[in-house]
């Protein structure tokens, strides 16, 4: 950490920030990159694919992206998400990807530091977020192409590492090195405070004005700590004009809420697989582990118990051709390894012979509860209890975000405030041109927890939130 940041973070009562951005995964460093000055042009010789995007970008040569009406340059477009500011920034970036293309973009970037706006970049994890947590190996879900931030492709940067994207995707180790070089070769190291856990941000009483100056916005509260090397914590209490959610939504696993959940082989997080392999624990000898879910963490945990032949029951509760299944979404050519585990899904269940070796598929089967000794007790489609013995069981259904550091921990703040907050069910409610809150000035939301649930669209909230941040300060009184 720089004395900069140690000084941030020691000085309580020191000038407010203006901006805190809780989160450094991809969200939180492209909004970084673009709030330390780096502004986006659209190139003077550039035609874009779509004509009626590419008329609307000639109407205003020479200004800045930030500077236009995002809503303007926005309508119209369709794609694969929702925001119309993130498919805006993606058909800016990647013109014309959707449909195999290889047009460069349209856009070239300027470092104009008059711009910057002072921020602090607070995370748990180094610069990259959750990508660090996940095993290295795993492919990306997204071609690679597209888990890239501005200004830095990921086929360049691998090229130079010497690497190289398979069926056009990268793993998650790579993706996770290129986060973290990307804050070192842009310049945004001195924004980051890595290890940094949140515990509270509150809000307010606005500061005093001076007579006749414009009504301030509420001052935020940030509290927390940061965790050294020696494991020792500091504390820190940090003051901000404005605070930008970027957690994600990896933070809190999904849990069935059955009897013997809590036992000590019982397991939310593809990690413990890897160490029980490790240590010998589960092994092509031992009892099976039971796999609970029927999304891609769950087929990633099937795909590495496999490889190390180590026997697996896979239990899930839909048909295993509904087709809201994830699998069923995806092109085969692209993703084989994921249509395999399908296959497999879908041929094997327990009461057909078994064409796949150490490997049980339970489809439409509720796990009622787990025992001491190990034995796990379903009910199956015609509410018939069956008893397997386990060596290891590992839930895999999903995650919320965890916002208990907010008031309510985030509730109020969903387009439901009745209902959990899920970022494919019930995200926060923003602003789909600002990215900020409904129900409160100065904060934002932006990634999955507004709902962009891709690298390729969380860079549309950046440009919204940084837009919107340069706006406040072009009316901030001298």
């Amino acid at each position: 950490m720089s004395n900069q940041r140690k000084d941030h973070l020691g000085a309580s009562s020191s000038e407010p920030l203006r901006v805190i951005i809780i989160g450094n995964g991809p969200s939180g460093i492209c909004l970084s990159y673009l709030l330390s000055g780096y502004t986006p042009y659209v190139r003077p010789d550039a035609i874009h694919p779509h004509p009626l995007l590419q008329r609307k970008l000639s109407e205003a040569p020479g200004v800045s992206i930030m500077d236009q009406d995002l809503d303007y340059l926005s309508e119209g477009l369709e794609g694969r998400c929702q925001s119309p500011v993130a498919l805006l920034f993606d058909a800016l970036l990647r013109p014309d990807t959707d449909f195999g293309g290889s047009v460069e973009s349209v856009l070239t970037w300027r470092h104009q530091k008059e711009r910057a706006i002072p921020h602090l970049v607070l995370g748990r994890n180094p610069p990259g977020g959750a990508w660090h947590s996940i095993e290295g190996s795993m492919v990306t879900l997204s071609q690679g192409e597209w888990m890239g931030l501005p200004d830095l492709q990921v086929k360049d940067w691998m090229c130079k590492k010497r690497r190289g994207l398979r069926n056009s995707r990268a793993t998650a180790g790579d993706i996770a090195h290129y986060y973290r070089d990307y804050v070192i070769r842009k310049g945004l190291s001195h924004n980051f405070v890595s290890s940094a856990t949140v515990t509270a941000v509150e809000w307010g009483t606005p500061e005093p004005s001076s007579p006749g100056a414009r009504d301030p916005s509420p001052l935020f509260q940030v509290s927390g700590f940061v965790t050294a090397e020696d494991q020792s914590q500091q504390s820190f209490s940090l003051r901000a004009h404005n605070v930008v959610l970027a957690t994600g939504t990896s933070d809190s696993p999904a849990r069935l809420g059955i009897p013997g959940e809590a036992l000590p082989f019982v397991h939310h997080d593809l990690s413990a697989l890897e160490a029980a392999t490790q240590a010998g624990t589960v092994s092509p000898s031992s009892d099976p582990v039971l796999i609970i879910g029927a999304g891609l963490s769950a087929a990633d945990a099937v795909l590495y118990a496999r490889h190390y032949s180590v026997p697996v029951i896979h239990a899930f509760r839909r048909p295993v051709d509904d087709p809201g299944l994830v699998f069923n979404q995806l092109p085969k050519m692209l993703y084989p390894e994921y249509h395999k585990v399908h296959q497999m899904m879908r041929e094997q269940s327990i009461l057909s012979p078994s064409p796949y070796e150490g490997y049980r598929s339970l489809p439409e089967h509720q796990l009622l509860l787990l025992k001491e000794d190990r034995q796990a007790v379903f009910r199956d489609p015609q509410g018939l209890q069956k008893v397997f013995g386990v060596a290891l069981v590992l839930v895999l259904i999903g995650s919320h975000p965890d916002l208990s550091f907010l008031p309510g921990a985030g509730t109020d703040l969903a387009v439901d405030p009745d209902q959990p907050l899920s970022a494919k069910r019930n995200p926060i409610e923003v602003d789909p041109f600002t990215y900020q809150t409904i129900h409160q000035e100065g904060l934002y939301a932006m990634g999955p927890l507004a709902g962009d649930n891709f690298v390729r669209f969380v860079q549309g909230g950046a440009l919204a939130v940084a837009s919107s941040l340069l706006r406040k300060e072009a009316r901030k009184p001298p």
